[in-house]
């Protein structure tokens, strides 16, 4: 993995801007991020999905830099640049050749403080939105994990889909997404990241003539209400349209920076595979997994996979399979059940710990090895702890140990403590009299 500490320069401004600089010159090129503290979880009841809405409207540019202006000029130049908002953060990146990065600097700076939130364009995007929302409706597997997650969640406003809610899409203001912009988009809320080819001391010193006029802020002071403990297993049950069955199942976990959060990593590359807990890294074939050869490939399940994600609060690691075809979502969950309860009640032997463990390690490395990637490790992490996350975090995985392993699942791998989802399809009449005439043929 490209080593991150002694080549990493972290600074911050006078208005509060994190600034992280590393230098890599192994090829003509240059990252540059900026990420700014609020996600979903920042959300009210009223305004879900407003963090995602507002990310769509920075593209609709300032009078500077009109969006559509902004995206030739990056293609151009031979450039990619996309933006993401997730439950904890909204990030905007540029990758370009690093004798244009100034262009991205340029973009990020001004959109901090002077996007204009056009009412036509505003309007339009509503319907973008909407239409995007509409099209995950379409999707079981989404309404199955939204049940799942508001079902887990009564309290905490991870109860909501980044995304939001289709009745608060139908009803928020320009006034609001503004309003949501001025608050939370500041220096003293952000964190700019740079990776590539370029030199420290001129990189600051640009960062700092762009970013530096800014004023810090006063950040909203409220904070998500914490889960209580949940005390109960709790089940929902969905049908629809649709050809194939769907179990998930959600467990509370920690967070990242609690101290279980690398074993449960190790755990969750023995039962559902090795991730790269980016999502640029994405995965590898989980053929080795303790799920996969319970449920795939002993012919219950056509998929079978589990998801970590690392969170500022407790969230959920969701285990998700789809029923195979002539199978029957009991048989699944039964089987599914089996497998975690072989995990509580029985220590993984060493050379299989040593194994996920080798698999999460490569697949980490690889998930760092970009300039655009190592700016995502670099500012994400900084985002929930310190940058230093990112270099310690292979030999913190390499020495989680058999009983950690045990230990974890046993503590949070608990029926009380988890939420169980399936959705069945409901075959229109005309459908089923269909089949009815094929069958007698």
């Amino acid at each position: 993995m490209p080593p991150a500490s002694g080549k990493v320069t972290k600074t911050r401004l006078s208005n509060g801007l994190t600034v992280l600089l590393k230098e890599v010159h192994t090829a003509p090129l240059a990252s540059f991020w900026v990420w700014y503290r609020v996600g979903s979880r920042n959300e009210l009841p009223g305004q879900t999905g407003v963090s995602h809405w507002v990310e769509h409207m920075m593209f609709k540019g300032t009078r500077r830099y009109p969006g559509e202006v902004s995206e030739r000029r990056i293609a151009r130049d031979g450039g990619v640049y996309n933006a993401m908002t997730w439950i904890d953060w909204t990030a905007y990146f540029e990758t370009l050749p690093a004798d244009k990065i100034d262009f991205a600097l340029r973009l990020e700076a001004d959109r901090m403080g002077r996007a204009l939130f056009p009412p036509k364009e505003v309007a339009s995007e509503r319907t973008v939105i909407i239409s995007e929302r509409q099209g995950r409706e379409n999707s079981p597997g989404f309404r199955l994990t939204e049940e799942v997650q508001a079902a887990a969640f009564r309290v905490h406003s991870y109860h909501h889909e980044v995304i939001g809610d289709m009745v608060d899409l139908e009803t928020m203001t320009r006034d609001d997404l503004y309003s949501h912009y001025r608050q939370y988009y500041a220096p003293n809320n952000a964190i700019a990241v740079v990776v590539g080819d370029f030199k420290t001391r001129d990189m600051l010193a640009r960062i700092q003539a762009l970013f530096g006029g800014y004023r810090p802020k006063p950040l909203p002071a409220r904070r998500p209400r914490p889960e209580p403990e949940q005390k109960g297993e709790r089940r929902v049950s969905l049908s629809g349209e649709g050809e194939t069955a769907f179990i998930e199942v959600g467990y509370h976990v920690p967070g990242v920076n609690h101290p279980d959060f690398i074993a449960l990593v190790a755990m969750d590359s023995i039962l559902g595979g090795a991730t790269a807990l980016n999502m640029f890294g994405g995965g590898t074939s989980n053929k080795s997994s303790r799920l996969y050869r319970a449920l795939v490939a002993s012919g219950l399940a056509a998929n079978a996979s589990a998801g970590l994600v690392p969170t500022l609060d407790p969230y959920l690691y969701s285990l998700f399979c789809t029923v195979r075809q002539g199978q029957t979502p009991e048989a699944v969950e039964a089987a599914l059940n089996a497998e975690v309860e072989r995990l509580r009640a029985e220590p993984v032997a060493e050379a299989e710990l040593a194994k996920a463990i080798k698999q999460a390690r490569a697949l980490f490395a690889f998930g760092a090895e970009s300039v655009t990637n190592q700016g995502y490790w670099l500012g994400h992490t900084e985002l929930f702890a310190s940058y230093k996350w990112f270099d310690s975090y292979l030999d913190r995985l390499a020495a989680v140990t058999v009983a950690d392993v045990q230990r974890v699942a046993q503590k949070y791998l608990a029926r009380d403590n988890r939420t169980v989802g399936t959705f069945v399809p409901s075959a229109a009449p005309a459908q089923a009299n269909a089949a009815e005439a094929d069958d007698e043929d």
